[in-house]
């Protein structure tokens, strides 16, 4: 088996659909990876990396719950084929499905909430 991890920030909140042992969420982590050097500045370059997941039951209903925009998440996946006939056509897809997470650091929204909180 294949160990997947992905550490990036959350674009929006996660979309939660049911709950308990049918709680579906998806969301959109975002980050940014080496994209090599400019080759008149010798500035590194970055691009920007969205991966969609999807968590069920309990880590769906923690993440939607819990997780704003721009707070980071650590994401242990796995991915499944998601193929489908179209005209008589393969479409090949994936699924990115997480099976564990953590919380990383906070992003802006949640930093706000936090010093309103302490005053």
């Amino acid at each position: 088996m294949q160990k997947n991890v992905f550490v990036g920030n959350l674009a929006r909140p996660a979309a939660l659909t049911g709950t308990g042992d049918r709680a579906v969420a998806r969301f959109t982590l975002i980050a940014n990876e080496y994209a090599g050097k400019d080759k008149d500045t010798g500035q590194t370059r970055e691009r920007a990396v969205a991966i969609q997941f999807t968590a069920f039951r309990a880590k769906a209903e923690a993440i939607a719950k819990n997780a704003l925009k721009g707070d980071q998440l650590i994401v242990d996946y796995r991915v499944e084929n998601n193929d489908y006939e179209k005209n008589g056509e393969t479409v090949y897809g994936y699924n990115f499905i997480v099976e564990d997470f953590a919380f990383g650091a906070p992003g802006k929204e949640k930093r706000d909430q936090f010093s309103r909180a302490g005053e």
